[in-house]
């Protein structure tokens, strides 16, 4: 058996990484830097949940509404503003316990409650709240970090704005790219 002197294995070593990094070299084009899957390209989904536990976006059955289905989004009032949808949204909320917003595979924020002006539970985290006392003919969304309004200042409803800050961001971002956020 022969055998190889050092040297020769490290000259062949140099040789091939030097041709390797050569043709993968292309300095007529720009470096692009690396992202992840762009917000503005992610599809937004929003589906019900009846019980304990996670669902999927791929249960159909569930998807209440897509980023298609909104019309426009009032980061100020929070408003949520959907384009006919067929039967109301309310009667389509109604049996399900939370409500789950994806953007693409990623989950966005679980909403924990669907609430209306009739209610008197205190809510400190994420709701969608069905305003029918100012247009009782056509009620009005909004997503409020806490249910009554009042409770803003509430230690636990401060705690979940911060933890959902940076889903806000995502939402709010992907709502401009598509051209329905309103401020």
């Amino acid at each position: 058996m022969k055998q190889y002197k050092p040297i020769t294995w490290m000259m062949a070593i140099a040789i091939a990484a030097t041709t390797m990094n050569a043709c993968s070299s292309n300095d007529n084009e720009p470096e692009k830097p690396f992202t992840t899957d762009p917000v503005e390209k992610a599809t937004l989904y929003v589906c019900g949940i009846s019980q304990s536990g996670t669902r999927s976006i791929s249960d159909a059955q569930d998807v209440l509404f897509t980023g298609d289905d909104i019309e426009w989004f009032n980061a100020t009032t929070r408003e949520v503003k959907l384009k006919d949808i067929g039967e109301p949204l309310h009667k389509r909320l109604e049996p399900y316990r939370e409500i789950k917003f994806y953007l693409g595979d990623n989950d966005l924020f679980v909403v924990n409650s669907f609430v209306s002006d009739i209610h008197s539970m205190i809510f400190t985290d994420l709701v969608l709240h069905y305003d029918v006392i100012t247009d009782p003919n056509q009620g009005h969304y909004y997503l409020h970090d806490c249910y009554p309004p009042q409770f803003i200042d509430d230690e636990r409803t401060q705690a979940n704005i911060k933890k959902n800050a940076g889903q806000w961001e995502l939402f709010t971002n992907y709502l401009e790219s598509k051209g329905k956020l309103r401020k």
